[in-house]
């Protein structure tokens, strides 16, 4: 392939994308310089959408969302232009922390975990939020059981916005390396194969065969798919990264043709609000150069606070032009007996006892409890990476 005429989907919002990342040249003086600033550490979450916005996945925002902006998308999914946006990016800090700081300052925004630093951003706004509205709003409940409300309960009281510069993307450019990807070498890599349709696959789960299904499905309607992993922090019981590489790695080296897929992994935190991050998982696809994005069964959701097929209605009910990248909708996933195969409730006419559900959950499960996983559930060759970490030693 290759061919020059190869045209992908523009980055959102702006037509062009906007990393947030500093030069190597730039950034040794700018981290002595941050180094003599007042020092706001981030949680988990706001360090994975600094990345973001680092990488120019978040574009066209240049920074932590003001309130207009919170508000917006929120209760609109709009930012203050009218952009379509549907999950507030946001800075929390304690009233303390807020109370000290000066509109115009510049600030070092650093890890929370270990206190590395990682930006700065000059700070715009300092304004107080309404929590239950964002979570209402945003995740459709305000139980603290949600981990994606659990995060936001547990925010400061107050937000600081502004424009950041990005000194830092931590330890995964090293630790992922041939996969960490950013959206201008992605977009790269699809033009060198020629696709100007490509689906993204969002995964944080080694794939199994209703996973390699639907990839096969967007294989046949699009000229690739882009396997696309969740690399930063997940909940309790989820496959470390790693593992999941090389499960991903066995399944595309074998039952894959060469040059359909790539796998990439990025540096986001899950927040788990189902139909709403469906949206924000397409809009950031969009900057990646995908011009689909696979949405199955209860994307990105937990537990059961979205039906299984609220994503595949929001995305029909955003107005149109939101976003260039278009859900590939595909009903529930399964193997089949009687016709031999994987299918979905839109193809097989077949009854549930005939009929294999195929879930994350469930293997995880199986794993846990020794059970024998059948051939219908997953490759050998999958099963062999995951057998391998699940015989690992436990410390602790």
């Amino acid at each position: 392939m290759g061919e020059v005429l190869a045209k992908l989907v523009p980055p959102h919002g702006s037509g062009e994308l906007r990393p947030l990342l500093l030069g190597e040249e730039a950034r040794a003086e700018a981290q002595k310089r941050a180094g003599t600033l007042k020092r706001i550490p981030l949680t988990s979450r706001e360090v994975s959408d600094l990345f973001m916005l680092g990488m120019g996945a978040y574009t066209p925002l240049n920074g932590f969302m003001g309130e207009a902006d919170w508000r917006g998308v929120c209760r609109d999914m709009k930012l203050d232009t009218g952009v379509f946006w549907p999950i507030p990016i946001t800075l929390s800090a304690d009233r303390d922390t807020a109370g000290a700081l000066a509109i115009g300052e510049e600030v070092a925004l650093t890890d929370g975990q270990g206190g590395a630093l990682l930006g700065t951003m000059t700070v715009a706004e300092i304004y107080a939020i309404d929590k239950q509205f964002e979570c209402v709003e945003v995740y459709r409940t305000a139980d603290e059981a949600h981990p994606g409300v659990q995060k936001v309960l547990q925010q400061g009281a107050m937000n600081l916005a502004g424009p950041v510069t990005v000194l830092s993307e931590g330890d995964f450019p090293e630790t992922y390396k041939g996969l960490y990807f950013r959206p201008a070498e992605t977009r790269a890599m699809f033009l060198d194969k020629g696709w100007s349709r490509v689906a993204a696959f969002q995964t944080r789960n080694p794939m199994h065969r209703s996973h390699e299904y639907l990839a096969k499905i967007a294989i046949e309607v699009c000229d690739g798919i882009l396997i696309h992993q969740v690399l930063g922090a997940l909940k309790s019981g989820d496959i470390p990264a790693q593992v999941r590489v090389d499960a991903i790695d066995a399944l595309v080296e074998n039952y894959f043709v060469p040059g359909t897929a790539i796998q990439a992994g990025y540096p986001i935190e899950m927040r788990y609000a189902g139909p709403r991050e469906a949206l924000l998982h397409a809009l950031f696809r969009q900057n990646f150069g995908c011009s689909h994005l696979v949405v199955g069964r209860d994307h990105a959701g937990v537990g059961d606070y979205y039906g299984p097929f609220d994503a595949h209605k929001l995305f029909d009910e955003i107005p149109a032009g939101s976003l260039h990248t278009q859900a590939l909708k595909i009903g529930i996933t399964f193997y089949c007996f009687d016709c031999g195969g994987m299918a979905t409730n839109r193809t097989c006419p077949h009854g549930e006892a005939r009929r294999l559900a195929i879930s994350g959950t469930r293997l995880r499960e199986m794993f846990a409890k020794r059970e024998e996983v059948p051939v219908e559930f997953s490759r050998p060759e999958v099963l062999a990476v995951l057998q391998a970490y699940y015989d690992r030693p436990r410390t602790g």
